[in-house]
């Protein structure tokens, strides 16, 4: 009574196409393997150190906020109480 009603799914038509095939680029007259690993290192070193350093930086961005956050509200609740 209150279920859906769901569509009916429609069908496809199988048709089958032909692949087509390429040859192979002939290789390059010089090895790019050896000098990939020495970059990857570096590139994953450099990706790593800017994390942590960001890590760090909004740290400490968000523990300054909250001391000036609390020096504010301290500053207020004495300035109030010295008017009393």
């Amino acid at each position: 009574m209150f279920r859906p009603k769901l569509p009916d799914i429609p069908t496809l038509p199988t048709t089958v196409t032909p692949q087509q095939t390429q040859a192979p680029a002939p290789a390059a007259g010089r090895q790019v393997a050896p000098y990939m690993g020495i970059g990857v290192g570096a590139v994953a070193a450099v990706v790593v150190v800017g994390i942590v350093l960001t890590a760090l930086l909004m740290a400490v961005a968000v523990s300054a906020v909250s001391v000036a956050i609390a020096a504010v509200v301290l500053r207020s609740l004495l300035s109030s109480a010295n008017k009393r």
